[in-house]
C-alpha cells in the first residue's frame, strides 16, 4: 500500500473510532461473559487503531545516499538507489467491500428488526413480571372470583369440566 493509501486508511480508522459509541454498546450487555468479550474486542480495536495511527501512517525516512557513497562507493550505492527508486508499491484496490456491503447492509436491517422485536418482547416480559409480582402479593387474600377475573380462560375450562361431569380422574 502506498504512503498515501496508508494515510487514508489511518484517517478512516480515526474517524471510525470517534463515531463508535463504546459506552452505549457496553450498556446493552447483560452477561459478564458478554462484557468480557466486549472488553477484548475494544482492546483489539484500540491496538489495531494505535498501530494504524503510528506505524503505518508515517512516511519512511528518506535514505541518505551520500552517507553510503562515502563508505561503500558510488557504483554499488547507485545500483541500490536505482533499484530502490524503481520499486513500485501497488495501490490497494478494495474489491471486498463492494461485494460484502449489500450483505452487511441487509444484516443491519435484520439487526434493527431483531432489536425492535427484542425490545417489544422485553417490555412484554417486564409487564408480565409486574403482574406476577402483584398476584404474588395478593394471592393470600384473593377470592376465586377475583382470580377468575384475571384468568377467564381458566374459569371457562373449569365450567366446561363441571358441565361435562369431568372431575379429573
Amino acid at each position: 500500500m502506498s504512503g498515501n493509501g496508508v494515510k487514508k486508511v489511518a484517517e478512516a480508522a480515526a474517524k471510525a473510532t470517534k463515531s463508535i459509541d463504546w459506552d452505549g454498546m457496553a450498556k446493552l450487555l447483560v452477561s459478564d461473559e458478554a462484557r468480557k468479550e466486549f472488553s477484548k474486542l475494544r482492546g483489539a480495536f484500540d491496538e489495531v487503531n494505535h498501530q494504524l495511527q503510528t506505524k503505518f501512517s508515517q512516511e519512511p525516512e528518506p535514505v541518505d545516499w551520500e552517507y553510503y557513497r562515502k563508505g561503500i562507493g558510488s557504483g554499488l550505492v547507485d545500483m541500490y538507489k536505482e533499484a530502490y527508486e524503481s520499486i513500485e508499491i501497488p495501490k490497494y484496490v478494495d474489491t471486498v467491500t463492494p461485494e460484502y456491503k449489500p450483505k452487511f447492509d441487509a444484516l443491519l436491517v435484520e439487526l434493527k428488526e431483531a432489536e425492535k422485536q427484542s425490545l417489544a418482547e422485553s417490555a412484554r416480559l417486564e409487564k408480565e413480571i409486574a403482574e406476577v409480582q402483584e398476584m404474588k402479593k395478593k394471592i393470600g387474600t384473593m377470592t376465586a372470583e377475583e382470580y377468575f377475573e384475571k384468568h377467564p380462560e381458566l374459569k371457562k375450562k373449569f365450567d366446561d369440566e363441571i358441565r361435562n361431569d369431568y372431575w379429573g380422574y
